[in-house]
């Protein structure tokens, strides 16, 4: 087992994405709300409680699905349908992590955030990756969740609690998600096929799933703009509107044109949505402009 095996089965590009939108999350809170400076011991301390957390998970996302990943060309080389890691130990490590994320949080964050890092874990592992994946079309949409949950750890990591706006900043997560990971199986649709996963596509097909995509941003646009009658300003209305707009209108001309192509080219733009949303989120904080005084 060496760090390259351990690195690829703790997926770096999703601990460094749940991690932006948690300490981002923090941060706003604890300007906006508790009106203090930031904790950076407790930032920091969130931010090793995240890298664990999301490294843990995943590993145990890469042990459950050994036995599809060799069917679909994109996970074929995984370190386990490779022969580079054995399924124990990829098991072994994902569950140490897991456990070690909590304990860790637990003593040096606060129960609250550290019940929404075991919920985060929770359903990564059990609700989309054990449960839904395989047996439902809405696997995505309510495993969107456990992305919410690292935002929401974020915010209570600096109010030790939950109010409405810490929840609502959290569920932009997972009404962003389906948007994102639909055009992503619009594109390896036939590998999902292959591996019998009921991915919105394999089911209805590229031009319903494009249907679906657009009115799943029709309503994260509105939803994301709505988050300044709670408080955020226009710094980060500006960027709402911006970069919601932006994949409105790419996922319009998916509807026109839904190949795996122009799925790929949807995909990529809504990628980078949700750091650059936290981000404003942040920011809005920093240099705070309010729409409603």
């Amino acid at each position: 087992m060496g760090l390259k095996e351990v690195l690829e089965i703790s997926k770096p590009r999703i601990i460094v994405l749940l991690v932006i939108t948690a300490i981002t999350s923090m941060y706003a809170a604890s300007i906006l709300i508790m009106h203090a400076p930031l904790n950076y011991t407790t930032f920091l301390d969130l931010i090793m409680a995240g890298i664990l957390s999301s490294a843990g998970s995943s590993a145990l996302n890469h042990y459950y699905d050994r036995d599809i990943d060799p069917l679909m060309k994109r996970t074929s080389t995984r370190p386990i349908p490779s022969g580079r890691m054995s399924a124990r130990n990829v098991l072994i490590y994902g569950l140490a992590v897991s456990c070690i994320s909590v304990i860790y949080a637990w003593f040096t964050l606060n129960p609250v955030s550290t019940f929404f890092i075991a919920l985060g874990i929770f359903f990564y592992v059990i609700i989309y990756t054990a449960w839904l994946k395989r047996s439902n079309w809405s696997n995505i949409i309510i495993g969107g969740f456990a992305g919410s949950c690292a935002a929401m750890a974020g915010w209570a990591a600096a109010t030790g609690s939950m109010d409405i706006l810490g929840a609502l900043v959290g569920i932009l997560v997972f009404v962003w998600t389906p948007s994102h990971f639909w055009c992503l199986a619009m594109k390896m649709k036939e590998e999902y096929t292959a591996a019998k996963v009921p991915m919105l596509p394999v089911l209805i097909g590229m031009q319903k799933t494009s249907k679906y995509i657009l009115l799943n941003t029709a309503i994260l646009l509105p939803y994301s703009v709505m988050l300044v009658a709670f408080g955020l300003g226009y710094v980060y209305l500006v960027t709402a509107l911006v970069s919601g707009g932006l994949m409105f209108v790419y996922h319009y001309k998916l509807t026109k044109t839904p190949t795996s192509e122009f799925a790929w080219k949807a995909y990529k733009v809504t990628a980078p949505y949700l750091t650059i949303i936290f981000v404003a989120i942040a920011l809005d904080a920093a240099f705070h402009f309010p729409v409603i005084k």
